[in-house]
């Protein structure tokens, strides 16, 4: 059973920076896309940030860009998103997702986390 479990979310003036995780357990990660999502309360899903397990390859939504960076690490099975120059939109539940084909965009994912709380105060 895959679980992915978030931690690093909170409150951060504009401006500022947070680093998120994402746990990974539950199986071996080659061929996986893993992403960023995030939801704010009467939106749709927004796709942040993507990156391939094995390869590394990386994708941004059009906001993410220049501020935001996924990386993992998987000797620790962890995935990040290091968000910098946070804006107060940026404020929204963040997703952590595992999806089983290669595929780094989108929003549509086989296995989510609990997600983590991001509050950016302008």
């Amino acid at each position: 059973q895959v679980q992915l479990v978030e931690s690093g979310g909170g409150w951060v003036q504009a401006g500022g920076s947070l680093r998120l995780s994402c746990a990974a357990s539950g199986r071996t990660f080659s061929n996986y896309a893993m992403g960023w999502i995030r939801q704010t309360p009467g939106k749709e899903r927004e796709f942040v940030a993507g990156i391939d397990w094995s390869g590394g390859s990386t994708a941004y939504g059009d906001f993410a860009k220049g501020r935001f960076t996924i990386s993992r690490d998987t000797a620790k099975n962890t995935v990040y998103l290091q968000m910098n120059s946070l804006k107060a939109e940026d404020t929204a539940v963040y997703y952590c997702a595992a999806r089983r084909y290669r595929v780094l965009v989108g929003t549509e994912y086989d296995y989510w986390g609990q997600g983590t709380q991001v509050t950016v105060s302008s």
